[in-house]
């Protein structure tokens, strides 16, 4: 398994601590850690966090979710149909969001986050519809449009007024 900056410095901590526990091996500030343990973080690194956990972020380890980082995962999936009939789950994945909601409609229903109704939904934010029993979400582009599943059949992009029933919008990732 390949090693992130950040995962070869977790190691490199803990092989010290490790070796000065058993005795065998000491570290002293003159001495290198091994290359294919250490790699200096940089402020470039700081700077853009993801880039810093890398791919390995996907075991719990996260960045914090940007709208753009939403917006760019349902982008990522343009033309997908794998989440039909998913739009809540949908939604929650491309905000790496914790809470979880039985459906569109219980999450437009439920304290997380202030409902609007008027104004154009900022970028990240979610959109909310009553087309049937359990609603339908997507994510506003900030310009009118949304990103959704069900567009024509699977995750695309559409006018906010593709869909019947408009209920309003939430801030994106509002818990």
């Amino acid at each position: 398994m390949q090693l992130n900056k950040f995962g070869r410095a977790l190691v490199f901590v803990a092989a010290l601590a490790f070796a000065g526990t058993a005795g065998t091996v000491t570290a002293s500030a003159e001495q290198a850690p091994p290359a294919d343990l250490y790699s200096e973080i940089t402020a470039a690194d700081i700077a853009d966090p993801t880039a810093l956990l890398g791919p390995e972020a996907d075991g719990g380890f996260e960045a914090a979710q940007t709208a753009n980082g939403a917006i760019n995962w349902f982008k990522n999936r343009e033309g997908s149909t794998a989440y039909q009939g998913y739009c809540e789950r949908a939604v929650r994945l491309a905000w790496n969001r914790s809470t979880h909601h039985a459906s569109a409609i219980a999450h437009w229903q439920s304290s997380d986050g202030a409902r609007r109704t008027t104004g154009t939904p900022p970028r990240g934010a979610f959109v909310f519809w009553n087309i049937s029993a359990y609603g339908h979400v997507g994510l506003a582009d900030g310009s009118g449009g949304v990103w959704a599943t069900s567009v024509n059949g699977k995750i695309g992009h559409a006018r906010q007024g593709y869909f019947a029933n408009y209920l309003g919008w939430k801030p994106g990732n509002s818990n």
